[in-house]
């Protein structure tokens, strides 16, 4: 087999294999559309936000490091992984293609589970080469849960003696890659990108709720609503608490970057906070650390600098480094690519997959009273408008949060979708085509769009993915 500019006959169609800017490109003549697969290159993210001022840089740098650091159980200077965990820090989870991504090809579970000693088996849907997954129970005890079921616990570990917990069973088996046909109890969750969060975070609730009512006849031609999680009146996902627009995670369930950092403290690690203060798993053999783990540090000594990074929580941390975090940055156009920009627009995927949102004036963690550069009047290119839309029998997941019901899902943020590796909620597929059409089944809200895309060339798909793999 010969590559580069070569063709070559492979099951017997005829392929073309080019390489362009960096973006491998297949180019199919008779069947369908290739993913070429994670963009070439350097990491596109990563990065601080342009414009940020001295002290905002040093709260991103503490957020950053802090988001990288390893928990243990007991005896390390951090504030003790578990009773039930599933990771041992943020970055095992985010970290394609760099910190504060999403799951990378090399899965760090199976390592994780045994680190220290644990006695941990490692579930079947965790495997070297699938996705980083969350586990959540559809029903326990016969009623309605939701909830995550960590995979490991901390029983055996060496840093956790006495501690005898036994983990949750997740069988019967299913395919490992896929998670799909195991235990119909068990839907997963694959970790989503932070990357440009804070930008998303400032977006104005009234932009939001102005791109639902631009373009109404063409998204109700195509049957798309935007109707969901609706907790008080309205049409979109809003908080219960204060009746704004929620925005974060797979159902956009968390209001804030704050709520979401501390929910994953508490949930991925086990370590309870001043959000979530209480342990998930309250085995007296297997606390080690008065709860909540992570508090303000009060016994930071005064300082007289400008930065004092030190007295802030972890999820404060988290919660800055995720604020200030650069959005990713598109591979140069090629022709290609803009062809396929085109199409994505004329056949309707721009009336959930927004483009572009400008933020409103926004004020980052450690800043004065005046707005952040960084964050204020900025231009957001997510491709997403951020509510949830019924996404048909099969992507549901059973799983209801706030008002998003079993098959509503937040539109995913395109951005960086060059360089992930999995897709869709459960990770179920690394192919990006496949990706796209698995958003049509009875009852989605996508299916008129995915029936424009199956019309389309074989030419005109490739662009389109192009396009994709391009952001």
């Amino acid at each position: 087999m010969k590559v580069w500019g070569t063709t070559f006959k492979s099951l017997g169609r005829i392929l073309v294999l080019t390489l362009t800017t960096g973006i491998y490109t297949l180019a199919q003549t008779k069947s369908g559309p290739v993913d070429p697969g994670v963009r070439s290159g350097p990491a596109a993210a990563g990065t601080p936000l342009k414009g940020l001022t001295t002290d905002e840089t040093a709260f991103f740098q503490d957020g950053q490091n802090r988001f990288a650091e390893i928990e243990v159980v007991a005896g390390g200077a951090n504030n003790g992984l578990g009773p039930r965990f599933n990771s041992n820090q943020c970055a095992s989870c985010h970290s394609q293609p760099a910190l504060g991504g999403t799951s990378p090809a090399k899965n760090p579970l199976p390592d994780v589970a045994h680190l220290a000693g644990a006695t941990n088996k490692v579930p079947w849907f965790i495997v070297p080469d699938g996705p980083v997954r969350e586990a959540r129970f559809q029903k326990s005890n016969g009623q309605a849960d939701g909830n995550v079921h960590d995979l490991f616990v901390i029983t055996g570990r060496s840093d956790a003696p006495g501690c005898k917990i036994a983990q949750f069973d997740f069988l019967p088996a299913g395919n490992a890659l896929t998670g799909q046909g195991g235990n119909p109890n068990i839907i997963f969750r694959i970790p989503t990108p932070v990357f440009g969060a804070g930008l998303i975070e400032a977006i104005p609730d009234s932009a939001i709720l102005a791109n639902i009512r631009t373009n109404a006849a063409e998204k109700l031609a195509l049957g798309i609503s935007g109707h969901a999680n609706a907790i008080l009146s309205g049409n979109v996902n809003r908080s219960g608490n204060d009746g704004t627009i929620t925005r974060f995670g797979w159902k956009a369930q968390n209001k804030s970057l704050l709520m979401f950092a501390g929910e994953a403290y508490n949930v991925e690690m086990g370590i309870s906070n001043q959000l979530f203060p209480q342990e998930r798993d309250e085995t007296p053999s297997c606390l080690f650390f008065p709860s909540p783990n992570d508090t303000i540090n009060f016994t930071t000594p005064a300082t007289t600098s400008t930065s004092n990074p030190a007295v802030i929580s972890d999820i404060e941390a988290f919660a800055d480094f995720m604020r200030m975090l650069a959005p990713p940055a598109p591979a140069p156009s090629t022709p290609s690519s803009e062809k396929g920009r085109a199409t994505f627009a004329r056949i309707g995927c721009i009336h959930c997959h927004t483009p572009s949102f400008t933020t409103g004036k926004a004020i980052a963690s450690g800043s004065s009273t005046s707005p952040s550069a960084a964050l204020s009047n900025q231009p957001v290119n997510l491709f997403s408008d951020l509510i949830v839309h019924h996404m048909g029998t099969g992507l549901a997941d059973g799983i209801t949060q706030g008002g998003a019901g079993p098959d509503e899902f937040r539109t995913a943020p395109l951005w960086g979708v060059g360089q992930r590796v999995f897709f869709l909620h459960d990770g179920r597929t690394s192919n990006l085509v496949q990706a796209i059409r698995d958003h049509k089944s009875k009852g989605s809200e996508a299916n008129k769009v995915i029936e424009h895309f199956n019309r389309l060339t074989v030419q005109e798909q490739q662009e389109l993915i192009d396009f994709l793999r391009s952001l």
